[in-house]
């Protein structure tokens, strides 16, 4: 993915690149959610590389809230104070989404055995309330947030691309 750049240098539209994250990890959410299925009805792949994906999208999903937590949200409320209500409400999901992510994390992390048709049907049924949540929470933010986000000037951005807006593991 190209990223533009202004004449300052600095990258652009941090609001649409937030847009690009989000998409980026829905896919990746669905993908999974496809690698599960298909290993209960048989035909997906070995269960390790299934537990892989799920650790490796766990750790992408965490690391574009902690840098929305610890960097994005801390320069929006200070550069408007009126978004302070709609970032309280976004870090509680992410709170939310953590317990989640623990639970996948539990059940497909600490396995020594290959994951078996029981802890895949409940890494399912967590993987289709953390989706639930997940498109909830990232309409909510791209509709309050973005165009915020647009108008930021942050100097540390401009040389590299922060957390919150980086896609893969």
């Amino acid at each position: 993915m190209t990223i533009p750049s202004g004449p300052d240098g600095r990258l652009a539209a941090f609001g649409t690149q937030l847009i690009e994250v989000h998409l980026w990890l829905r896919e990746e959410l669905a993908r999974l959610q496809d690698d599960v299925d298909a290993f209960l009805d048989g035909t997906g792949g070995r269960p390790r590389e299934l537990r892989a994906h799920c650790l490796t999208f766990c750790s992408a999903l965490q690391r574009h809230h902690t840098g929305e937590d610890g960097g994005a949200f801390p320069e929006l409320a200070a550069r408007f104070p009126e978004l302070r209500p709609v970032i309280e409400q976004l870090e509680q999901d992410h709170r939310l989404v953590d317990e989640i992510l623990r639970r996948i994390e539990d059940l497909v992390g600490g396995l020594d055995e290959p994951l078996g048709d029981g802890e895949a049907a409940k890494v399912r049924a967590e993987l289709d309330g953390l989706a639930a949540i997940m498109e909830s929470h990232f309409t909510f933010e791209e509709r309050r947030i973005v165009s915020a986000l647009d108008e930021l000037k942050v100097p540390g951005w401009a040389e590299s691309r922060p957390d919150f807006l980086r896609t893969g593991p």
